[in-house]
């Protein structure tokens, strides 16, 4: 026998030097053979087969698996499918399932030797996703989980593997299935009792629900989930180890995973924190810092490979210890997430593909097996799920939501199913049915969760919160939005204006900022410093200036500040959810484009969807303030005795009846000037059409404005006749710079009036009317505000129909 293996290893070393490729094995270990050297070719013209040679056939490999990835991905989106679907579909479609098919496509573009370098590449990828995910990961905040978020996590745990595990006791007996079958249905078991943080969190994202309640719910009970089960599969591999080698090598591997660890946290953590700490607030981080990350990176995931804890684990704990967020773990994912997640990841997802065969798959009896195992578990993890939310009250469809999300499946099960195949824990049939189970399920729970769980409809109020229908002795709860530093002023300059003795304000200020670096988002109220510091971060500045609006109003005015810390695509969902647990009656949300001076304009486009899903959403009265950068008034009005200019444009509706309810409250104030302009039409046709009931409303409010003018010499009524746009321009151009405030409603009635205006309109979280007085091309110096009144309230068709308005006090 051994004279026979140095034969083939003799053969195999001349076929080496010859170029030609063959794959021999001798016993267990398999043995891939190719020209060494051949990495770039000359062309066709000169006699090569550039698929032949490394690099070219990695190329082609590349744009294949970008080009079919991307394509079924965009098939399946409209249908609510994750990439992950659609990576895999990819895989299985240019795999040995459908493409491979054919001999010549599967031995010329993915021949045997050719897919080592994507093997390579895909660990390597995977090595730097999990790290990316370790530092987006704040570990702090399993100690902040409370008793649901625990019961969740325990629960889910044990019945999925109670469950799952009595089911395979079962039809191993009754199917008389052989011990190696057994064998893997117990590693199903194990696998579906798994709940992994980061494809729940990847899951979350994709389905724009991660800082929803349901979303922050399911990241916190699988961050804990895991913490668990990764502690009992520690403590089961050192029983496994002590029992099937030795006592001393059990001690061994325990010491030197010790030693790493001790290594990262104690060595590695230190360092890092003193160099965030160097590193001054909002500046960005050297790159010698990052090298030197990227460095101990791949020397961690040596050592991890060294002692036999996997690269992709080492890499992992790395990430543990590197503080998320800006500056360092902000920087780290912005450097290496789109090459990742881009690039890289897509290799490994359809490399699971590739290796699947659906042709392997012949005996019912396997795939019945392994189907109810996994049945089972996603029961048993769903009723696990379930149970407590029910037990805290949360409806049953979130509920449901919750657990669906909990059996969602992704890349640290294709990573472990991967390495099961590698290892001959399972064969071909078995890793074929598994991939499309995960395939499946996760197809299946993606749309389902869409159909059940929609956030905003937890921000319809059960009654009226507008200005219109607030009390006069009523606290006016006011949620102010805060993108940057440059919404300050004006935003201070609006609250003083609206701060009245008869009537607190109690002010929530929101210092809204994008995901970076992390992987959960988060809502939590500011607590400041028991030491200022010298280099403040930007929400510290924020807050501090609103602080000391506080202390200059203390009688009148409370304030609470919040960061908010979320995706732009559903930081919406802070703004609703804060602004309804607090019972808020008007949100102030700055428009997205600000006018600098007069020649430039700064726009964040990243904040206009925000602003629309606000408006769409919100429970309560909105106010979207356009700052025109050329007050005519500084903020502090009371000390200097100033005199600050508010004009409100009225045609009818809703908006218009809110815009001038506060200006009706301003009117409180004893340095504001209030001017009504009412439009109205030269014929008999109102200039705004509407329900007889919004008509009524409109008349009520004006005659209580029109009868108090004569009372209070801070009041002016002037009743504007239009004929069409361009009178309504000509009198908007008479506004100039006679204003400091200029207020109207968003929506109107349709009318042929509104309708003229529209063609000029842009962005419809202004309406025709706001856009035509505030956009780039308007000659009025006064800072907008656009009112939009609450939309929706529980039990009520018409959110008009309601008996208790504010009057309006002149």
């Amino acid at each position: 026998m051994s004279q026979l293996n140095d034969t083939m290893f003799m053969q195999l070393h001349e076929h080496i030097g010859v170029g030609l490729k063959e794959e021999a094995g001798v016993g267990n270990l398999k043995f891939l053979c190719h020209g060494v050297g051949r990495i770039n070719s000359r062309g066709l013209w000169l006699g090569d087969d550039p698929l032949s040679f490394s690099f070219p056939l990695l190329l082609l490999q590349l744009s294949l698996i970008s080009i079919f990835t991307r394509f079924i991905y965009v098939l399946l989106k409209p249908f609510g499918q994750p990439s992950i679907v659609s990576q895999i579909l990819g895989g299985l479609l240019l795999g040995p399932s459908i493409l491979g098919q054919n001999a010549t496509f599967s031995e010329k573009v993915f021949p045997l030797n050719g897919r080592t370098l994507l093997e390579t590449l895909s660990v390597f990828g995977m090595m730097l996703f999990i790290f990316l995910i370790g530092v987006k990961i704040d570990p702090s905040s399993i100690l902040k989980s409370n008793k649901q978020v625990f019961a969740i996590a325990t629960l889910a745990l044990c019945m999925s593997f109670g469950v799952a595990s009595c089911v395979r006791l079962i039809i191993c007996h009754l199917l008389s299935l052989d011990g190696n079958l057994c064998n893997v249905l117990h590693k199903v078991v194990k696998m579906q009792s798994m709940t992994a943080f980061p494809v729940i969190a990847i899951f979350l994202a994709e389905l724009n629900i991660l800082n929803s309640e349901i979303g922050r719910l399911a990241c916190s009970s699988s961050m804990v989930a895991d913490l668990i089960y990764g502690s009992i599969m520690l403590l089961y591999s050192l029983a496994k180890i002590t029992i099937d080698k030795s006592v001393k090598m059990s001690i061994g591997y325990f010491l030197s995973v010790s030693l790493l660890l001790s290594f990262i946290v104690f060595g590695i953590r230190p360092a890092i924190l003193w160099a965030i700490r160097h590193t001054p607030e909002g500046k960005p981080v050297k790159e010698i810092y990052v090298f030197i990350v990227l460095v101990t990176l791949m020397c961690c995931g040596f050592i991890g490979e060294v002692i036999g804890i996997n690269a992709i684990l080492s890499a992992f704990i790395l990430g543990l210890v590197i503080p998320d967020g800006p500056p360092l773990g902000a920087a780290l994912v912005e450097r290496l997430d789109c090459f990742t997640s881009v690039l890289l990841m897509p290799i490994f997802f359809t490399l699971c593909g590739l290796k699947t065969n659906v042709f392997t798959i012949k005996k019912w009896k396997t795939v019945c097996g392994i189907v109810l195992v996994i049945f089972a578990g996603f029961i048993g993890k769903l009723i696990g799920t379930i149970a407590p939310p029910l037990l805290y009250r949360t409806p049953f469809r979130d509920a449901l939501s919750l657990g669906l999300i909990m059996n969602s499946r992704g890349i640290i099960e294709l990573l472990i199913l991967d390495v099961w195949r590698t290892e001959n824990v399972m064969n071909d049939e078995c890793f074929a049915i598994m991939i499309i189970s995960v395939v499946v399920v996760t197809g299946v729970i993606s749309p389902l969760i869409k159909f059940l769980y929609d956030p905003s409809r937890r921000f319809l109020a059960y009654k009226r919160r507008t200005i219109q229908h607030h009390r006069w002795n009523e606290e006016l709860r006011v949620l102010a939005c805060i993108y940057s530093l440059d919404n300050i002023q004006t935003i201070l300059t609006l609250l003083d204006v609206s701060n009245t003795k008869e009537s607190r304000i109690s002010l929530f200020v929101l210092h809204l900022i994008k995901l970076a670096g992390r992987a959960s988002s988060l809502l939590i109220p500011y607590l400041p410093r028991k030491t200022p510091s010298d280099n403040p971060t930007l929400s510290e500045l924020i807050f501090n200036a609103f602080k000391k609006f506080e202390l200059e109003n203390q009688s009148h005015i409370t304030l609470t500040c919040y960061k908010g810390i979320s995706p732009y695509e559903t930081m919406h969902n802070d703004v609703c959810s804060l602004a309804l647990e607090q019972r808020i009656s008007f949100i102030i949300i700055p428009f997205y484009k600000q006018r600098l001076n007069k020649m430039k304009l700064k726009s964040v486009h990243s904040y206009r969807q925000l602003n629309k899903n606000v408006l769409d959403k919100a429970p309560c009265s909105i106010g979207v303030l356009i700052d025109r950068g050329n007050q005519r008034r500084p903020r502090c009005l009371v000390s200097e005795s100033l005199i600050y200019q508010v004009a409100v444009l009225f045609f009818g509706g809703p908006d218009d009846r809110e815009a001038l309810a506060y200006a009706g409250r301003m009117l409180e104030h004893p340095h504001v000037v209030v001017t009504l302009l009412h439009f109205t039409s030269s014929t008999s046709t109102d200039i705004v059409s509407g329900t007889a009931r919004s008509k009524t409303l409109d008349a009520e409010i004006l005659n209580k404005f029109r009868s108090g003018v004569q009372c209070n010499a801070r009041v002016s009524y002037l009743e504007e006749v239009v004929h069409d746009s361009r009178d309504f321009q000509a009198v908007i151009g008479t506004l100039g710079n006679a204003f400091d405030l200029v207020m109207v409603g968003k929506d109107h009635a349709d009318s042929k009036f509104i309708s003229a205006l529209g063609k000029w309109t842009k962005h419809s979280e202004l309406g025709e009317v706001g856009e035509l007085i505030a956009g780039s091309d308007s000659k009025l110096a006064a800072s907008v505000l656009v009112v939009q009144q609450q939309r929706r309230v529980w039990g009520l068709r018409d959110p008009e129909e309601s008996l208790r308005l504010r009057t309006v006090k002149i």
